[in-house]
């Protein structure tokens, strides 16, 4: 099975966190096919958290179509968060930056929890 192009993928999270009740806009649309996605979580106490694109390493050998994410900044502060995207669109222009508010954005996306 292949792997979900990139803008098909950020279409689904946002319908599922529509269909929920959710807030969620898409901050940078990037490459369509294959742009890597960062998704930005902001917190009700004003914090985010930066989900990115976990290394290839981590994922699971029988299913390696699947986008799996790993925590890049947690709970910082909304300048680190935006600092971290722009260092990733200098080395990349083509990533999509995905913003959602939830308390359990884990029910979206496949977080690894080994990193922190």
């Amino acid at each position: 099975m292949s792997r979900l192009t990139s803008d098909i993928f950020v279409s689904a999270l946002l319908r599922r966190l529509f269909a929920e009740g959710g807030v969620a806009a898409v901050e940078k649309r990037g490459a369509a096919e294959a742009g890597a996605i960062h998704v930005r979580v902001r917190h009700r106490d004003g914090t985010e958290t930066l989900l990115s694109p976990a290394p290839q390493s981590f994922f699971k050998t029988e299913r390696p179509e699947d986008r799996l994410f790993e925590v890049r900044k947690a709970r910082a502060q909304e300048r680190e968060v935006s600092e971290a995207l722009s260092r990733e669109r200098e080395f990349d222009p083509d990533i999509w930056v995905v913003e959602i508010e939830t308390d359990r954005p884990g029910d979206y996306l496949d977080i690894d929890e080994t990193t922190d």
